[in-house]
């Protein structure tokens, strides 16, 4: 129990770490690095708008995946993994990475329609397949999480 401890406080740590770096990079880095790239390319600056939304939601995406994170750890601490609070939060890890991907997916295509060099869509596919495998075994998860918390239960009314 003592190593649950120190993983969920470890990893709690980590996830205050990552939340703020990404809210640094949503509020200040990536519009003020697409607004340099709109003063120093003018013929692209009418992509500074719908890169920073991307990179916006992509990162609030993000988040939602860390504060779901963070409730899940509450709720293991708590030995209360296996309830259907558990569900919700699950749920909200599904659908926040299902629109990051939807969105990568979006990019994947307008990249690789206007692309001089094969390299952007190369990379952008490896993304998105990746981003694909993530979908998928979140559903499986969540799956697990179901069939596990339905035994739970079933042992306890048993109990």
């Amino acid at each position: 129990m003592k190593m649950t401890q120190f993983a969920v406080t470890s990893l709690r740590i980590l996830l205050v770490v990552a939340f703020a770096l990404l809210l640094l990079l949503q509020t200040m880095s990536f519009p003020g690095q697409f607004a340099h790239m709109a003063q120093e390319s003018p013929e692209r600056a009418y992509l500074q708008w719908p890169l920073t939304a991307f990179a916006v939601v992509e990162l609030l995406c993000a988040q939602v995946v860390i504060v779901s994170t963070w409730k899940l750890l509450t709720l293991v601490r708590r030995d209360r993994i296996f309830s259907g609070a558990a569900t919700a939060w699950v749920n909200a890890i599904v659908w926040a990475v299902l629109v990051a991907w939807t969105l990568l997916c979006a990019l994947f295509l307008v990249v690789g329609f206007t692309a001089d060099d094969p390299g952007a869509p190369l990379l952008l596919f490896v993304f998105v397949v990746g981003g694909a495998v993530i979908v998928l075994l979140m559903l499986v998860l969540r799956e697990l999480l179901r069939q596990a918390t339905t035994l739970r239960s079933d042992m306890e009314a048993v109990i």
